[in-house]
């Protein structure tokens, strides 16, 4: 692997941050482009997820690590559009704050 494991979780925690900010931005029900950019930080964050050592998600037992696998590979490869926003904003409510913990706690230990 040519970068470190950290340098993967960092770039999770700036997506993190983006899909933040792109939420200050309006309602992405409403907003196609703030949609597009949200959906493309969570495809970013979720590659970058699967960066991350085995060893060390074996760790964070409350993160579905092989679900975000997953997830990415719904955004990537549904040309179609059968994504909807409130599920996105669902899954951005309720698991990227637990994801952001598990990856700092990865970064302090």
């Amino acid at each position: 692997m040519s970068k470190n494991w950290q340098a993967y979780a960092f770039h999770i925690l700036d997506c993190i941050e983006k899909i933040a900010h792109i939420l200050e931005r309006g309602d992405i029900s409403e907003d196609a482009i703030l949609y597009d950019a949200l959906l493309r930080n969570l495809q970013t964050l979720s590659e970058a997820t699967q960066r991350l050592p085995e060893e060390i998600k074996n760790n964070y037992t409350a993160i579905p690590w092989r679900n975000i696998a997953d997830f990415r590979n719904i955004l990537v490869h549904n040309y179609l559009g059968d994504i909807d926003s409130l599920t996105i904003k669902q899954i951005v409510d309720t698991q990227l704050p637990l994801l952001k913990i598990a990856v700092l706690d990865m970064l302090n230990s």
